[in-house]
């Protein structure tokens, strides 16, 4: 992944990152989806024959955002009848700012977009996202990274803008050449359909083994000024973002420095898209962007430790974190949304290492589809990290329920309410390993065999 900085570590950053640290609690995303109709949406269009999940959540009602259109479009990635590109398209001084897959074989998106906002100037002044869903361009060489840039060279011809301001984005099977030519041919439908309200088709049209499109909305203030947030995703499986087949798209009508969105990205990510995991699995194609169009009328932002964008900041990593959390919902085959926290690690990284071997260790995870507390696994897969345990003061929980405490059973384990809570949608697993004081969360999803039949059927 091409990491963004972080904000200064003292005095001002240091309390701005602090308070930027703190876990958002999920009630308020429930909250919000309560208190927002969701607009009608025709029938998800994502690979036929999957059931839609049982964890689903409605796309939300997302208003225009100002200084962006988009249209949908179907290029014929798939064989059956839905859209498969979107198009962006945004107003003159649009910036931006991304994080990518640190995989070793980055797709030609990838390796696309990472050139241009990281060259000198880069994300000043961004025009365009393309995105297709069908085909990766991953491990395709030359032949994929020409057909990246011929895609970028055409749309920046309609657009009137150069080609480095044209972002790409892909997902779909890894080592198959995208024919550019099915995205050309649909650029004079593209042009004619732009909109500001097609936030939930593009939602749906980004989506591969999704059974739901995901979409997210905040509302913030900068100086007095409202301004509006609003993001899609996509992901279901190869789910372990290392900033999967992920991609997520922000866009804001705030007025912010490129240097100054990609500090925050990058901060965000950490506690959001990079801590959640459906299966351990990192893609090609990961890739996160934030754009901010300036159009809201708000003040312009140019400085990382700027007192105006706390509020901003946490309607940003509300929306992060909610489009993190539907990924999880939608892991293939899930029917368990699970939340793991670690206290009493040595470093916050101890604590994630720690979590994330808990929600991506199979045994535990088969444990959690089978509705079995089985506390061992979790034991296990604390135990192999040779991360700092005092196996001593170990605590497990499962929910309000001690499993485990001072490196033994509980005297008051219930078997009884222990599998009656099992049975919930939603669980929460707290482990306490006893080291100091740090603590992490990461979001994860059981592995039914729903998963096996979904990837072994995944290019039929």
């Amino acid at each position: 992944m091409s990491r963004a900085p972080e904000a200064g570590r003292g005095g001002a950053g240091q309390k701005f990152e602090q308070a930027l640290e703190k876990a958002l609690d999920p009630l308020a995303t429930a909250l919000k989806r309560a208190t927002t109709p969701a607009r009608p949406t025709p029938a998800a269009p994502g690979k036929p024959g999957l059931e839609v999940s049982p964890l689903a959540v409605p796309f939300p009602g997302i208003p225009p955002i100002a200084g962006v259109e988009i249209a949908t479009a179907r290029a014929g990635f798939y064989k059956h009848e839905r859209d498969d590109l979107v198009v962006f398209r945004f107003a003159r001084g649009t910036t931006c700012a991304g994080v990518f897959t640190r995989h070793k074989v980055g797709s030609a998106p990838v390796d696309w977009c990472r050139r241009h906002l990281d060259a000198e100037g880069g994300g000043s002044d961004v025009r365009a996202l393309v995105v297709n869903a069908g085909c990766a361009n991953a491990f395709t060489g030359k032949a994929g990274a020409d057909a990246a840039r011929r895609t970028a060279s055409e749309v920046a011809k309609r657009f009137g803008c150069r080609q480095r301001d044209v972002m790409l984005a892909s997902t779909g099977v890894i080592g198959v050449l995208l024919d550019d030519h099915k995205i050309a041919a649909r650029l004079n439908e593209i042009e004619a359909g732009l909109t500001a309200d097609a936030w939930a088709r593009a939602g749906q049209g980004i989506m591969t083994t999704d059974t739901f499109p995901k979409g997210s909305f905040a509302e913030c203030e900068i100086d007095g000024h409202t301004v509006r947030i609003a993001g899609i995703a996509k992901g279901s499986g190869m789910i372990a973002p290392d900033m999967a087949t992920m991609l997520a798209f922000i866009v804001t009508d705030a007025d912010i420095h490129p240097n100054v969105l990609r500090a925050m990205l990058g901060l965000h990510v950490r506690t959001t898209f990079n801590s959640v995991t459906v299966d351990g699995d990192t893609s090609t194609n990961d890739t996160c962007l934030l754009f901010a169009t300036g159009a809201s009328g708000a003040p312009r932002i140019g400085r990382v430790g700027d007192r105006r964008l706390k509020d901003f900041s946490r309607a940003l990593d509300r929306v992060m974190l909610d489009l993190a959390h539907q990924l999880v919902r939608d892991g293939e085959g899930a029917t368990k949304f699970v939340k793991i926290t670690v206290d009493g690690a040595a470093s916050p990284a101890s604590a994630r290492k720690l979590a994330k071997s808990i929600a991506d260790s199979p045994l535990v995870k088969t444990a959690l589809a089978g509705e079995d507390a089985n506390w061992g696994r979790v034991v296990m897969a604390v135990g192999k990290t040779e991360e700092p345990v005092d196996r001593d003061r170990l605590a497990i929980r499962f929910g309000p329920h001690v499993a485990a405490i001072d490196g033994a059973p509980s005297p008051a384990y219930d078997e009884a309410k222990m599998s009656a809570y099992m049975k919930n949608a939603e669980i929460d697993i707290t482990v306490d390993v006893g080291s100091g004081r740090a603590s992490a969360t990461v979001w994860t999803c059981d592995l039914t065999k729903r998963y096996v039949e979904i990837n072994g059927d995944y290019r039929s």
